[in-house]
């Protein structure tokens, strides 16, 4: 009797953890911790813009709200992705870079008040048709950014946003007459303890939202000492809906619309290597398609943010941190986070609640969120040839100038305006500078040679020319 014919059995392909799609158990704790990392930073530029440009409660009310939903909508075409069109489709957090407040602060200033916004977000927008522009070639530039750029870069992240905690721990306002008062260390050092602590002595889930339960506690210590201000709560709107254009039309200033193209070629870089960081976190390395989806979201998000209030849009570098700490990879994560921006900037009395978090908090939670960044980057230096001379020198030439604009800030401020804008980020300057090293090293006066060879015939170990 002939025997029924055996099927065999395949199993399911392994889901990537980036396309994983966690518990509702899971997914929720773990986007909340994503927002408690990137809410101060959200509301950042427009709280400075309002108040820079004369409006009052209410108009800075719409422009907090504004910003949180095209943050919202930034994060979610990030993380889902419009087929082949845009989205790099990683845990990817797109929100208004600070990066841009200084230049707008610029132009408010040189511009007759009542036209300051709209001067503004005529800049914002030719900027966001910018990068559409120039998006697709830095797909093409990847090969430019082999592990040894990218570990400068992403240790960069790191160290040169170290400052932001740090003034955290101390209040977050320096011009407070408690801005680096004891009693706001000691909240922010007791935050950074009970992460510790639950790092070390606790597994599985619990030390995942380590970050999200240091936070929670750390505020709850604080309301007793009048610490945690509810005021917030009190005068903010239940909804708020943008109105588009309720700011006034655009206005469009070539000084301004330049000094924004140039802001706009920082915050690309700045974007790009947040993306390599997240695909070397991730282990699903950033190729050039995915950099130029990811940069077409960047400028579909500048172009049209402004429409409702919205301003110059980048990577969060803070939430790159979350990911490297927690190890949670999948972008439906982030997603559910895009999502909750989006409810918090409807209904502003939401986010009145995520603002309860005392700055101090924040501040000892974003120590280990950027120091995570850097420790990432170093992982990847490790991983890039460092017994070669001249893969030494370039890290630390490279590192060198990222630091400059960290240790003297007034390092360039005879400068031209360009070059200050450049220069004075110290991850652009520090990337800058780990490309043109790259290019000398590794790039210019090797194509005659024998691959994997040097000057002298001895073989080349480093992964770096390999990978460039």
């Amino acid at each position: 009797m002939a025997q029924p014919s055996q099927v065999p059995h395949h199993p399911p392909p392994a889901v990537h953890p980036v396309d994983e799609k966690p518990a509702a158990k899971r997914l929720v704790p773990a986007a909340l911790q994503h927002i408690a990392a990137m809410y101060a930073g959200v509301v950042t530029p427009p709280l400075i813009i309002g108040q820079a440009v004369g409006l009052d409660a209410a108009g800075r009310t719409r422009l907090i709200a504004a910003g949180l939903i095209v943050a919202g909508l930034a994060t979610l075409l990030q993380t889902l992705g419009v087929r082949t069109f845009a989205g790099n489709r990683l845990p990817f957090v797109n929100a208004a870079s600070s990066a841009g407040i200084t230049p707008m602060l610029a132009i408010a200033e040189t511009t007759a008040k009542g036209h300051q916004l709209p001067a503004i977000y005529g800049a914002v927008m030719v900027a966001g048709v910018f990068c559409l522009a120039v998006g697709p070639f830095f797909g093409r530039l990847l090969r430019f950014f082999p592990p040894l750029v990218t570990g400068v870069v992403i240790t960069l992240i790191g160290v040169t946003l170290m400052p932001v905690p740090v003034g955290w721990a101390q209040g977050g306002d320096k011009r407070a007459a408690d801005f680096g008062d004891m009693s706001n260390l000691a909240l922010a050092a007791f935050t950074l303890v009970v992460i510790l602590l639950i790092q070390r002595f606790t597994q599985g889930f619990v030390k995942q939202i380590a970050l999200l339960i240091g936070l929670v506690v750390g505020t709850l210590a604080a309301i007793p000492f009048g610490m945690a201000s509810f005021d917030g709560l009190r005068s903010a709107p239940f909804a708020a809906l943008p109105t588009p254009f309720a700011f006034g039309p655009p206005e469009f200033q070539p000084a301004a619309i330049l000094s924004l193209c140039i802001v706009m070629l920082v915050l690309m870089t700045e974007s790009a290597a947040g993306m390599l960081a997240l695909g070397e976190i991730c282990d699903r390395p950033t190729t050039g398609v995915t950099l130029t989806r990811g940069l077409r979201t960047d400028g579909i998000a500048t172009l049209l943010g402004p429409v409702f209030g919205g301003f110059p849009t980048s990577a969060f570098a803070q939430n790159v941190g979350v990911v490297s700490l927690t190890r949670v990879r999948s972008r439906y994560v982030v997603a559910l986070a895009g999502a909750t921006l989006l409810v918090l900037g409807a209904f502003p009395v939401l986010g009145a609640v995520v603002s309860l978090v005392p700055m101090p908090v924040l501040g000892g939670a974003g120590i280990v969120l950027f120091g995570s960044i850097a420790v990432s980057g170093i992982r990847t230096l490790s991983e890039a040839g460092l017994d070669d001379s001249s893969n030494i020198i370039l890290v630390a030439v490279s590192l060198g100038a990222g630091i400059i604009p960290l240790a003297a800030p007034t390092f360039y401020a005879d400068f031209p305006a360009w070059a200050q804008t450049v220069l004075g980020s110290g991850i652009s300057a520090g990337a800058l500078v780990a490309v043109l090293l790259n290019l000398f090293f590794h790039h210019l006066g090797t194509r005659s040679l024998p691959q994997g060879l040097r000057p002298g015939g001895t073989p080349r170990r480093s992964p770096a020319l390999k990978s460039s």
